[in-house]
């Protein structure tokens, strides 16, 4: 996709929260992937946690962040399969003001060409809440590079045309 080096590019401060029962700081390599492309793009890390599968857990982290004025974008890791823990897409439903449908259909189609059908079994979902962007990927690192090299690179990126997710930023809150 093109970028106009004749713009400017404009950091984001995005916060990474990985969901999972079973991992944690040491062992989230979905979380450090995300960390190292973030960076490496160019992008701000904000924040970073760890969570249990719990929904009422998963909205408070949700809601500190979108209240914090240091925090522009959320990038959530793992719980959006179909079992009975994985909460995440349930969560982010709660504090949603506007789903981003588009989102979770372009990355099935990208993760289709990586592993095929079993691509159905993901509910990767975006949303923008009180004017925050929210993506939530899937746990494995294969679904955060698919998401991120296919997807976010370019929507968080302020050069990216004919359009982008940044350019909207100031705009989020209008009524």
């Amino acid at each position: 996709m093109p970028i106009d080096d004749t713009r400017a590019f404009l950091p984001v401060r995005i916060a990474v929260l990985t969901v999972s029962d079973t991992r944690g700081l040491a062992e989230d390599r979905s979380g450090d992937t995300l960390v190292e492309r973030l960076s490496d793009a160019g992008h701000m890390l904000a924040a970073r946690t760890i969570l249990r599968d719990d929904a009422d857990a998963i909205v408070a982290q949700l809601d500190a962040w979108i209240d914090d004025a240091a925090v522009d974008c959320i990038i959530t890791t793992g719980g959006t399969g179909v079992t009975g823990r994985d909460v995440t897409p349930e969560a982010v439903e709660r504090v949603a003001d506007k789903m981003i449908p588009g989102f979770g259909e372009l990355f099935r189609w990208l993760s289709y060409q990586t592993i095929g059908t079993s691509t159905v079994q993901s509910r990767a979902c975006a949303c923008v809440a009180r004017g925050t962007y929210i993506f939530a990927l899937p746990g494995s690192t294969g679904a955060v590079k698919d998401a991120w090299d296919g997807i976010l690179k370019d929507q968080l990126d302020s050069r990216h045309r004919p359009c982008n997710f940044v350019e909207l930023m100031p705009r989020l809150l209008e009524r």
